[in-house]
């Protein structure tokens, strides 16, 4: 097949020495045409090559290119260039954009589809929606779904990188995290770079190389007889052993320096032997850096502007560009090219647009240094009016301007910051940091410093959270801000100290701005930017106060702005957390979604949206939590935010499966939302959410070993954070003390817990069942005072109104009560968890009821109760629940029974239950009644059925009516 990227133009020259590469290389290729092929041996994925300048490199990348063509590849291809390492992602589009560049503008966008506005910045395509700006991390995922529909468009495929140690780190971060998923494509990715001259920030990939099945191959020098063999080619098979010899010495075997100096050695017409010793040194000499200057003079001034011109504008560049630069006219620089293509400074041939490349790195780093500082500062300069000119873009032209001093020219302002939100919009805010800072040292005129640290402390937020600070605060003291401006100001910065873990400065200073400002639309913002961080706060000094100012707030407002229903959210999490009524808590929340809460609102952040949809899920309407979720984590990926936030939706929807009792589920949610989170530089917060509520799903499994793994990998127990996290991480800890026996360091664990939160009013066992937890610690040591905490947990959770959480309760009191007085508190609790959507509560609270039957004698209803539960914790994939209910199933003397629906091993109880009855052809109103709901929860419990098993139940549609089919 075709090859889809530039062909290098260096000739290709027969490869002496590198018989293990070249096999190596074969074996690749060949693993690869099988793995193409559906044979069942995958194939390694990557080759590495590795060696100093000059060691045939790329010659052998030219080698691999011939010989993944001969074996039927599509072959892409692209190199790092010293002069262009900040050029973000330009090392991506070298060999993606050969491949787009075959499609019309159709054919393009329904490839790309929906991931055409995340990538096609980073791409160089011509973005349609100019206000998105992705996070690196969904630029990333989209170009991993680019590669990989590429791979298998065009498969197979070999993508040859060379001198990526000169990649620009956009592209390395990107080649690092992909690289692994190549052995399960039809791709083969192979490299070569420069082991010393990798940058420290290349640390990941250099690790990911070297720990590779597949280590990287290290060319070796050539011997005495590859040299010989060289030079004898060129000066004839005359040449003496002990010439060779001297030539090996004098090029150390470098292949580069050893074939050039051949070369010269046939042009000069020497036959190799002793005689011919002084000219082959002083040839040898006139192949490295000063010589090939020396060479290049020889040439004439004109042609020494051109190659100084080239080298300024970088590998490979527009002859036409070069003469601007060198100001030479269209003849002169034919000529010139012609000179160099004879002095072996230029290759032959042309490479995409007509533009030229240097026979060598070695070469063209040699004539860039030879330039002299003023030259080489004008020509950079005129490189970027050239640039600009030729329309090739403002990220193009900006890295000439980092080489230029600073001189206070607005104009270079202005094209630096262009330049820098091009780069935010690709996804590159390290690339958008490095031209704003040089922006900033301009310097920018006074009215625009302002802007431009805002713009700054932008570029920085997801990259270093405590640098947006820095320069929030410098710009907070520049005089004259406007008042937008100044919003936009401390709601930033308000949120990078939240998210540095500085709660109560976050808290104060929305409080400070919102005393200053006049616009009541502002105060309100920053006023809802006070509460949230305020509420958030561990260490808030009068929760109570705050409580009672927020509910003043708001009853006065109808929820007309976004700000209106900012706080009417507030407040729904506010009244949840202190346990009122449940009613209350869902009308507050309803308030402020009328009118929808944006999960992308850069102005507002996406704290309280979570929030509100969380309520629901405390209130025992997970559906509408799930359906909430679902349209956040849509928007943010349909923004390309793929991050923390992302990875907190993942997460917390994870959360949303544990508490209904879907426990594999849950599993797969969360970790997910770990590995995400784990992705993504300072998303602190997210990784303690997805720990916490992954140490609770391995506990409801049984795996208490895993989730002790899960702790002390994240240290998790031994740091508090200063921000409330949920589930309370103290609280989730000392529930793996108590499934560890360590009883007594759960109760003084939890203790501490209920002291804190008690002093904020914070009293709702659904949120926090810390209670309950010190119930159970206390249940053996102190069994009176754990019954007494057990009623007020039942009493906290009657005032709160959730079935769910009432039915925990009142199981929890069961079990530390014990005897027959427990029999009628088992009843109870599982008379309200079947109407909760809570599964897993409900398997604990039939087990704990058959286990208690069993005790008092009445085996006939124990069994019932215990084949109940079993099925229910089964199907929850509770093993260590459904194993305590077969132990005392065995221990009553008891057979299980076989699960009824075990085809159905992800539905939970009520779910298997409606879909049952809707089979048999009930009417909704009897599956209603049955399930104590209403028809239209019935209608939510069968969707969630479609969901899962992916079809109807038989007669679903004949007795229901069109079953709703789940939102995408």
């Amino acid at each position: 097949m075709a090859s889809e990227s530039r062909q290098p133009i260096t000739p290709s020259r027969p490869l002496f020495e590198r018989h293990r590469e070249l096999q190596a290389l074969d074996a690749a290729l060949s693993e690869l045409r099988s793995a193409g092929r559906g044979a069942r041996s995958g194939h390694s994925g990557l080759l590495t090559f590795t060696a100093p300048a000059g060691m045939g490199k790329s010659a052998l990348l030219s080698e691999a290119r011939a010989r993944a063509a001969a074996y039927g590849c599509t072959v892409l291809s692209g190199g790092g260039s010293e002069t262009e390492q900040e050029v973000a992602f330009r090392l991506i589009r070298q060999f993606v954009q050969p491949v787009l560049a075959t499609m019309d503008k159709a054919e393009l966008r329904a490839f790309l589809g929906s991931w055409y506005d995340i990538v096609a910045s980073a791409l160089g395509l011509e973005a349609r929606n100019l206000s998105a700006v992705p996070d690196p991390t969904g630029v990333r995922d989209g170009l991993d779904w680019v590669m990989t529909q590429l791979s298998v468009l065009k498969k197979p495929v070999a993508l040859l990188l060379d001198d990526l140690h000169w990649a620009d780190l956009e592209s390395l971060s990107w080649l690092t995290s992909f690289a692994p998923r190549a052995a399960d494509l039809p791709l083969l990715i192979v490299l070569a770079y420069r082991p010393d001259d990798l940058p420290p920030e290349a640390a990941p990939f250099r690790t990911l190389v070297e720990r590779h099945a597949n280590r990287p191959y290290a060319l070796a020098p050539l011997s005495a007889s590859g040299v010989a063999r060289i030079v004898r080619e060129e000066v004839g098979a005359g040449a003496e052993d002990a010439f060779c010899e001297e030539c090996r010495t004098v090029t150390g075997g470098n292949p580069f320096e050893t074939v050039e100096l051949a070369i010269r050695l046939g042009e000069r017409n020497l036959r190799g032997t002793e005689e011919d010793l002084p000219a082959m040194r002083n040839l040898a000499a006139a192949v490295k850096g000063p010589g090939i200057i020396q060479r290049l003079r020889s040439l004439g001034t004109a042609t020494v502007r051109f190659a100084h011109a080239a080298a300024v504008l970088g590998a490979p560049f527009s002859p036409e560009l070069a003469a601007g630069l060198a100001a030479v006219g269209a003849a002169q620089a034919a000529q010139s090219i012609e000179k160099l293509r004879a002095a072996r400074i230029l290759a032959d041939g042309e490479g995409p647009g007509g533009t030229l490349d240097f026979v060598h790195p070695l070469i063209a780093t040699a004539i860039y240094r030879d330039v002299p500082d003023a030259l080489r500062g004008g020509m950079h300069n005129a490189a970027v009016v050239a640039i600009r000119s030729a329309g090739l873009g403002p990220t193009a032209a900006a890295r000439h301007l980092l080489e230029l001093p600073c001189e206070g020219k607005p104009e270079a302002v202005d094209w630096l910051r262009e330049a820098a939100h091009e780069y935010l919009r690709a996804g590159a805010p390290e690339a958008a940091r490095r031209l704003l800072s040089r922006a900033l040292q301009e310097p920018p005129l006074p009215e625009d410093r302002a802007p431009l640290l805002h713009e700054l402390a932008c570029a920085t937020f997801l990259i270093d959270p405590r640098a947006t600070v820095v320069h929030l605060r410098e710009a907070l003291t520049e005089p004259g801000i406007e008042p937008g401006l100044r919003a936009s100001i401390v709601f930033q910065l308000s949120q990078a100290l939240a998210h540095t873990d500085r709660m109560e400065e976050a808290a104060t200073l929305a409080a400070a701005e919102a005393r200053q400002t006049t616009d009541p639309r502002v105060r309100l913002r920053m006023l809802a930017d006070h509460f949230v961080w305020s509420m958030f706060r561990t260490d808030e000094p009068d929760s109570a106060d705050r409580s009672r100012r927020l509910t003043k707030l708001a009853g006065r407002l109808p929820g007309r702005s976004p700000e209106e229903r900012w706080i009417l959210g507030l407040r729904a999490w506010d009244t949840l957390l202190r346990g009122e009524p449940r009613q209350s808590v869902l009308r507050y929340a309803a308030d402020a979604l009328r009118g929808g809460m944006s999960w992308t609102d850069e102005n507002r952040g996406f704290e309280i949206p979570v929030s509100v949809a969380l309520v629901f899920m405390y209130c025992d309407q997970p559906r509408k939590a799930e359906e909430l979720f679902n349209d956040g984590m849509a928007e943010c990926e349909s923004k390309g935010w793929r991050g923390s936030h992302l990875a907190v939706g993942r997460t917390l929807f994870g959360y949303i499966r544990f508490r209904r009792g879907d426990l594999p589920e849950a599993e797969n949610w969360v970790r997910e939302g770990l590995r995400t989170a784990e992705r993504v530089e300072g998303a602190v917060p997210a990784q303690w959410f997805a720990v916490g509520i992954l140490i609770q799903t391995l506990l409801a499994r049984g795996r208490t070993a895993a989730a002790r793994r899960v702790a002390d990998e994240h240290r998790y127990g031994q740091v508090v954070p200063n921000a409330v996290i949920y589930p309370d991480p103290r609280t989730v800890y000392a529930e793996l003390l108590l499934a560890e026996g360590r009883d007594a360091e759960a109760a003084r664990l939890l203790g501490e817990v209920g002291e804190w939160l008690d002093g904020r009013d914070w009293r709702n066992p659904s949120w926090c069942p810390w209670r309950l937890d010190l119930s159970a610690a206390l249940a053996r040591t102190a069994p009176e005072r754990a019954v007494r905490i057990a009623r007020e947990a039942v009493a906290y959770a009657r005032d709160f109104g959730a079935a769910s959480v009432i039915g925990q309760a009142l199981r929890v009191e069961a079990e530390v009560t014990g005897g027959r007085a427990a029999l009628e508190l088992y009843a109870e609790a599982v008379e309200h968890l079947e109407q909760s959507p809570s599964a897993y509560e409900l398997a604990r609270a039939l087990v704990g009821h058959g286990a208690a039957l069993c005790r008092d004698g009445r085996l006939q209803d124990a069994a019932d109760r215990l084949y109940q539960g079993l099925e229910v914790a089964v199907h929850c994939g509770a093993e260590a629940l459904a194993a305590r209910a077969r132990e005392e199933l065995s221990t009553a003397g008891l057979r299980p029974l076989p699960l009824r629906y075990a085809q159905t091993d992800t539905l939970t109880g009520h779910e298997r239950r409606a879909a049952e009855l809707a089979a048999q052809g009930h009417p909704a109103s009897v599956v209603a009644k049955e399930l104590r709901l209403t028809e239209q929860g019935v209608r939510q419990l069968l969707s969630a059925v479609y969901r899962k098993l992916g079809t109807d139940p038989a007669g679903l549609v004949d007795a229901l009516g069109a079953l709703p089919r789940p939102r995408p």
